[in-house]
């Protein structure tokens, strides 16, 4: 059976289902980098956890010696790079914060697939409101909130980011975590 498309439309061709097939292919596209950069993440936590623990015992045998400007010097190498591996970490934090959001992000360009591939739905202002709700609700920052309330309210996109960069730059001294 041939499906018709925009490089052979016929009369069953609708520009809605050209809608979903690329929506659904972001949504895959989003999905498979996801999935690829799980794997160099979880490597890269392991092996920083690995460093953690080894610099902990060079800490520990370094502490267990007479002292010295040597072992002083070693203890402060040791600190100091204990410092930079935390740092490192939070930032791997902020990655699964970004990786979370992308998750979201596919998830509602699968909704809107399904709801404007559903004729009874995309016509329906209810369901409308109801699949903004359920997008809504998914969000843990209320700077997220409130870019996608500016978004609703017709912001553009420049004035939604740069409201939710504002709520940011208020809430600096409490960093918003996952």
């Amino acid at each position: 059976m041939s499906y018709s498309n925009s490089i052979k439309p016929d009369l069953d061709w609708s520009q809605v289902r050209e809608t979903v097939k690329l929506l659904n292919l972001s949504a895959a596209q989003v999905d498979v980098i996801l999935q690829e950069s799980e794997l160099s993440v979880n490597t890269l936590t392991e092996s920083f956890t690995d460093i953690v623990e080894s610099m902990h015992t060079i800490n520990n045998h370094l502490l267990s010696l007479d002292s010295s400007g040597d072992r002083d010097q070693a203890l402060t190498c040791c600190s100091e790079t204990k410092d930079k591996i935390q740092r490192a970490i939070i930032a791997f934090q902020f990655y699964d914060r970004m990786q979370q959001c992308l998750q979201h992000v596919t998830s509602n360009l699968r909704g809107l697939s399904n709801l404007v591939e559903s004729p009874d739905r995309l016509y329906n202002p209810n369901e409308w409101r109801g699949f903004q709700g359920q997008i809504r609700s998914r969000y843990t920052m209320e700077s997220e909130k409130m870019m996608f309330d500016a978004i609703l309210q017709g912001k553009s996109v420049d004035d939604a980011i740069a409201a939710k960069e504002a709520h940011q730059h208020n809430q600096f001294s409490d960093i918003e975590l996952f």
